[in-house]
């Protein structure tokens, strides 16, 4: 059972670094210190993306309209940590 709990962590951590990841690559293309005309650049964007809209669509179906600032990212993010600190204090039940 530690390996399930082990795995569990691993998940949120991945989970937690591709949301990172998002959050600082929105910044440096919204600075235009990348460009999404660069295929790397573009590839990456896009994967992420991929992988975090269908999570981003339901936070923003609950959260408020508040213009133009996406609070989506942050709301999952706390989730992640939320999750990983329930497991962590919930540990003994996996031993």
């Amino acid at each position: 059972m530690t390996s399930i709990f082990q795995i569990l962590m691993l998940i949120l951590d991945i989970a937690q670094f591709i949301i990172i990841a998002h959050i600082i690559m929105s910044w440096l293309i919204n600075f235009q210190v990348l460009n999404l005309r660069q295929p790397l650049v573009a590839s990456l964007w896009d994967g992420i993306n991929r992988l975090l809209a269908p999570v981003y669509s339901r936070v923003r179906s609950i959260l408020p309209n508040l213009g133009g600032l996406d609070l989506a990212p942050l709301v999952v993010l706390l989730a992640v940590y939320a999750l990983r600190i329930v497991l962590t204090n919930n540990a003994a039940v996996f031993l």
